[in-house]
């Protein structure tokens, strides 16, 4: 046994050569594990258990690839050439066709150097946030928010400041709310519609004053665009960069396939930016993940320069699907359920409902509720605690719609029975 100074327990941890005793980073332990894939993990190794769990909590839309996608990717297979290292920047070909698409979806040009290749949007968000904050910088985080932007800008050194905007503001901030939180050390804020968590769209004239207020006090935008296609009813995706062009030289557009085309598995996202901030965040990937997979380029490439008549035909079931989810869960007394005008993401507070007793369970926050829903009813949703403050779940109606019905039903009679 070592020296030790003090009583050794169980738990106490031993000393390493030169003192240390952490065994894991501050760094990586301050992180916490993504909720949504926490969650859809659990209803699938519950499902996998042979229990009827119905999970709406992974981002992932249930439709296959598309066929023309797929026959891209194995012909992609076959040739040898894709069986090597390729730039770490992309494929030429997939940063071209990444250009081109930009100009046909977002109405303005960008020329492929302005663009690096990242394996999935969760790396070209990390990827965003590394290349431009610096220790003690913050960023301004309108919540509800995705999971990972907090840890992606505290793994960069910086500080994420929360502006939060509930049911009433459709959970869409307002420019006002952002200068409030505005300090001298703000570097950055982030910018993603249509959202994920709440499906909030910003408008166009929305977008616009945000964009104003930005490039007025030199603050970057880092604008999440993976959602584009999946807009409804009156609402029109608009990108910060047409709305403000001279926003172009302070601001990194993200996205990917995943969401568009049914490729989350396919790990194919991108960073659009200023070609000193694209050329850092290469050198970064280049030591860091190399190239993604050729074969999933190739596929990315087919994706990029078909037309979006299968893209078309799944938003179609996401618009009725949720629909369909807005009103199940609107029937819940005590649920307040804005209409998700994007995304596949309904956001209901549950505020009314906590404080309540169910079947001997009385949860008193969002995370409670989740447990009790999965464990009573075998239905597997995100609490709020996920995304920011308590008293919201996240759904997602990205899944069949006979489970969205059983499953919402299934949550509908359970808060029906208090007591």
């Amino acid at each position: 046994m070592l020296c030790h100074d003090g009583p050794v327990t169980e738990n106490s941890p031993l000393p390493v050569p030169g003192g240390a005793q952490r065994r894991v980073s501050a760094r990586l332990a301050a992180i916490a594990e993504s909720a949504t894939l926490a969650v859809d993990a659990k209803a699938k190794a519950l499902k996998a258990a042979g229990r009827p769990v119905i999970g709406f909590g992974a981002g992932e839309p249930d439709f296959p690839t598309p066929a023309y996608i797929v026959e891209a990717a194995v012909e992609a297979a076959r040739n040898p050439v894709n069986h090597r290292y390729t730039p770490a920047a992309g494929l030429p070909a997939l940063r071209e066709a990444i250009a081109a698409k930009t100009l046909r979806d977002s109405g303005y040009e960008v020329s492929p150097g302005q663009v690096l290749v990242t394996n999935g949007g969760k790396q070209a968000v990390f990827q965003a946030f590394a290349s431009i904050v610096d220790p003690g910088d913050e960023v301004l985080l309108p919540a509800p928010y995705w999971t990972t932007y907090p840890e992606a800008i505290a793994l960069a050194g910086g500080r994420p400041v929360e502006v939060f905007a509930g049911v009433e503001q459709d959970y869409l901030v307002t420019v006002e709310q952002l200068e409030a939180a505005r300090t001298e050390r703000t570097k950055a804020l982030l910018f993603c519609s249509p959202s994920n968590p709440t499906g909030a769209v910003y408008s166009p004239e929305q977008t616009e004053a945000i964009g104003r207020w930005a490039l007025e006090h030199g603050i970057w935008v880092i604008t999440d665009e993976i959602y584009e296609h999946l807009v409804y009813e009156d609402a029109v995706f608009t990108p910060i960069v047409r709305a403000v062009p001279e926003l172009v030289d302070t601001t990194i557009v993200v996205n990917g396939v995943a969401k568009t085309y049914a490729m989350t598995g396919w790990r194919v996202g991108w960073m659009i930016g200023p070609k000193d901030v694209i050329k850092a965040s290469t050198n970064f990937q280049s030591h860091l993940t190399s190239n993604v997979a050729n074969v999933s380029q190739r596929a990315a490439i087919a994706a990029l320069s078909g037309d979006l008549s299968a893209v078309h035909e799944m938003r179609t079931a996401f618009d009725r699907r949720r629909r369909v989810m807005v009103e199940m869960l609107r029937a819940i007394d005590g649920v307040v359920c804005p209409t998700p005008k994007g995304a596949f993401y309904a956001y209901p507070s549950v505020a009314g409902v906590l404080g309540k007793t169910y079947r001997g369970t009385t949860p008193t926050t969002s995370a409670e509720l989740a447990a009790l829903i999965l464990e009573e009813v075998e239905v597997a949703v995100v609490p709020g605690e996920a995304f920011g403050p308590s008293g919201f779940l996240r759904l997602s109606y990205a899944l069949g719609d006979d489970d969205l019905v059983e499953g919402v039903g299934r949550i509908q009679s359970l808060l029906a029975q208090q007591g």
